[in-house]
């Protein structure tokens, strides 16, 4: 699709409401998935025999936390195959269930001392709830919202959502940050843990009664006029025939995995261990770089409307790995400069904005949710679970390694992008004058 410099329509009232209530019910479903690990310590102590070693406590309050992560796949591609044969609203509200009610168990469970044994049992089965939730969230929103809104405001529809599921981690941080502030920490370890997860479980019941509201998508509606409900299984046309918009989506979500995972989600602790900086110094420093990824990730999407995904990344992606070098050099250098370098890295890591504008428009109507959930889902698994061993491994011969590791995925996420460029333009050579894109979505931007 050529893009034009003139500024895309406005959005209707109606698509105002649609994303702020799916932005909302992703802030709300990421907060809940990312509010463990402000509490694995605690929940540690007490999920656990106490006279189990500390490390073991910990290394096993870690595993719970990443078993969600596993459990993203499998939950990702059930909800997608239902959303691309019966509706993404249904699925869309049912992900929001799925995690508000298991976060609201988490912080009613009993603990060790009262079950025994089946305290971290009933721990570990309530997190893969959580992680089969999270797996149909992202990319449930993304497709959700970008067939609501018309053709050439998709990349404001996806920076909202995406801003939206980062403040859901920017609200975990603030809320952790708050509790142990109120409260001692043997009223942290007694009652106060339990705070976050309760109000989580809450709030998410009331964005799923929110959700209800929202209409089904004139995408899949038009669709199933179309097809009607005899279709092939979505999954089986994705492997078959969309092997090379599955391989794009999947190095895009690697450049994503390495923006958040090393920038937002890891540089902290590494910067106490470098730098010998208090904890208190590096996480207000990442609550601001939080914030202003959830801001530019909003500025992101508007710019792909106007100019593309192309025009737009290839800028961003420069811009990440210059802000990333800045931050790890800078602060070595300077460590009181840690604040507004790391503002500004966080900034920088809003073209994560690029991947879901281009997932959406990679894949028909028929096979999208399947196919953006496939991608994103695998790939974030396998890369997100691979880059802080991979890190951790590469600091060991060189203090500045997780920079260098953002920049040569970044660089690969370029590549992603031409490539993309380029599919779409042998698409539109070789497409009839008369053809029509999905309604509700442009082609791939090939500019």
């Amino acid at each position: 699709m050529q893009h034009s410099t003139e500024a895309p329509p406005p959005l209707t009232r109606q698509d105002i409401r649609t994303l702020f209530l799916a932005s909302l019910g992703g802030a709300l479903e990421f907060y809940d998935f990312i509010i463990f690990v402000f509490f694995a310590v605690t929940i540690a102590r007490l999920f656990f025999p106490a006279d189990m070693p500390d490390w073991l406590q910990q290394l096993q309050a870690f595993g719970i936390f990443a078993a969600g992560y596993l459990a993203r796949p499998l939950g990702g591609l059930v909800m997608a195959h239902f959303g691309d044969l019966f509706g993404r609203k249904r699925v869309f509200t049912f992900s929001v269930f799925l995690m508000a009610v298991p976060t609201l168990a988490m912080g009613l469970l009993p603990t060790y001392a009262s079950i025994g044994v089946a305290a971290p049992i009933l721990l570990l089965t309530m997190r893969l709830l959580q992680g089969a939730a999270i797996g149909g969230e992202a990319p449930g929103a993304w497709v959700f919202v970008a067939e609501h809104v018309p053709a050439r405001r998709v990349g404001i529809a996806c920076g909202m959502l995406t801003g939206g599921l980062t403040g859901g981690i920017l609200l975990g941080s603030l809320m952790a940050t708050g509790i142990n502030l109120a409260y001692t920490p043997a009223e942290v370890a007694e009652f106060a843990w339990r705070i976050p997860f309760v109000a989580g479980g809450i709030f998410g019941l009331v964005a799923m009664v929110l959700r209800r509201w929202l209409h089904e998508t004139p995408v899949f509606e038009a669709m199933r006029r179309r097809a009607g409900p005899a279709r092939e299984m979505p999954i089986k046309a994705v492997l078959r025939g969309q092997g090379r918009a599955v391989a794009i989506s999947m190095l895009l979500t690697w450049m994503l995995t390495a923006a958040i995972v090393v920038v937002i989600l890891m540089t902290p602790a590494l910067f106490q261990k470098m730098h010998g900086l208090a904890p208190a110094t590096t996480l207000s420093a990442n609550v601001a770089a939080t914030f202003t990824l959830t801001i530019m990730a909003v500025a992101y999407g508007a710019l792909m409307d106007r100019f593309g995904a192309l025009r737009t990344g290839i800028p961003g992606c420069l811009a990440l790995i210059a802000a990333t070098y800045a931050l790890y050099y800078g602060t070595e250098a300077s460590p009181g400069s840690l604040l507004p370098l790391y503002a500004l890295a966080g900034a920088s890591a809003g073209v994560i904005t690029v991947v879901p504008f281009v997932m959406v428009q990679a894949f028909p109507a028929e096979t999208r949710f399947t196919g953006v959930s496939f991608s994103y889902n695998v790939a974030y698994a396998a890369f997100g679970g691979i880059t802080p061993l991979l890190v951790s491994l590469l600091m060991a011969t060189d203090r500045h390694a997780a920079a260098h590791y953002v920049a040569a995925v970044a660089v690969i996420g370029m590549g992603a992008l031409a490539w993309n460029a380029a599919r779409a333009a042998a698409a539109a050579a070789k497409a009839p004058p008369a053809a029509m894109p999905s309604p509700g979505l442009p082609r791939p931007a090939a500019r």
